[in-house]
């Protein structure tokens, strides 16, 4: 019985599965969207919130514990620079699954696991889209007073 484990075991050994949570995590925070089945998503939301929280706290002993779990240290670097001052105003759910298909070997649930405020170059920035609507907005109106002033 296993009374007081947590996580799941994904038919692994303890240092396999190691290995695989080191690896998705640092993929993950590296392009900030990866696909995964559903069941290491949910584990590896954990794990990825947790170095997140590290970078938060910012000081020399979270960056060392990062570094120990995190394979890259451009990664780590990119963690407690950019990410934690994404996330300062955020208690806590940094990552988001969104369930997508089955996979068509075995069948498996696939998500996409994303962090919730993912980088600006990625999305258009809202000035950009205001910017824009002005410009065809005033473009319009001036069509639609030249038409009005031909008839």
């Amino acid at each position: 019985m296993r009374h007081g484990k947590s996580g799941r075991q994904l038919g692994r050994n303890t240092h396999h599965r190691r290995a695989l949570f080191r690896s998705l995590v640092t993929s993950l925070l590296q392009h900030e969207r990866i696909e995964t089945t559903e069941a290491k998503g949910k584990e590896l939301r954990i794990i990825a919130d947790r170095i997140i929280t590290l970078g938060k706290q910012g000081d020399l002993h979270a960056r060392r514990r990062a570094l120990s779990y995190v394979r890259t240290k451009s990664v780590v670097t990119k963690v407690f620079s950019d990410l934690a001052g994404r996330f300062s105003e955020r208690k806590g759910g940094y990552t988001r699954l969104i369930k997508t298909r089955r996979r068509i070997g075995d069948a498996a649930r696939m998500v996409v696991i994303e962090l919730v405020a993912r980088g600006v170059d990625k999305k258009k920035s809202p000035e950009s889209k205001e910017d824009r609507g002005t410009s065809v907005r005033g473009a319009k109106s001036t069509s639609q007073e030249t038409t009005a002033a031909t008839f």
